[in-house]
């Protein structure tokens, strides 16, 4: 379960992937080796000597330090299947949408004679493809999780609390703090 916006986008994308990723240290190393283009750069990106890469390649060392396993993975999986996910963001944002789970607390600028405090709540909702659309620009442009999380809570008052335009329409702001949990679907 992820903690950030960032995250959960991270993971929608992933459950795309139609193929799984390398899991053996060797697979890793031989796939980071291909796409960098050589062991120098790959031994750069995980801070390790180029010949510590280079007997990974040749399975000499099969059991990577759990630090160095955890770098390893994650460089993987950000360029695993580019295309892939280039396609499932594309198909959110302009066709299906998202699907948001989150448990976070919102609280709203309303008027006056109405209760704005901030409450625990858990929301399962469908996001338009110009909310997914913006979330994943945002993402690609270097957002921080601040941002993304403006802009869901944008998007959850447009569709959640005043129901696309039929209901709440003196609200104006909504406040996404304290997530606990997010996931996205695609």
């Amino acid at each position: 379960m992820a903690r950030s916006i960032g995250e959960g986008l991270h993971q929608a994308l992933e459950q795309a992937q139609t193929r799984p990723v390398p899991k053996s240290a060797g697979a890793q190393m031989r796939y980071l080796v291909r796409q960098l283009k050589g062991t120098k750069a790959v031994a750069q990106l995980l801070r390790v000597s180029q010949r510590t890469v280079e007997r990974y390649v040749k399975d000499q060392i099969k059991k990577p330090r759990p630090e160095l396993a955890a770098r390893m993975n994650r460089e993987v999986q950000k360029r695993w299947q580019p295309r892939v996910k280039e396609r499932a963001k594309k198909t959110a944002a302009t066709t299906q949408g998202l699907v948001i789970d989150v448990r976070a607390q919102l609280g709203y600028d309303a008027p006056a004679g109405t209760t704005d405090e901030a409450r625990l709540r858990h929301l399962t909702v469908a996001l338009p493809p110009h909310h997914a659309a913006r979330l994943f620009d945002a993402q690609d442009q270097g957002a921080n999780d601040a941002a993304l999380r403006k802009i869901t809570a944008d998007a959850l008052k447009e569709v959640y609390f005043q129901q696309s335009g039929t209901r709440a329409a003196g609200l104006e702001e909504v406040r996404m703090l304290d997530v606990e949990h997010v996931e996205f679907g695609l």
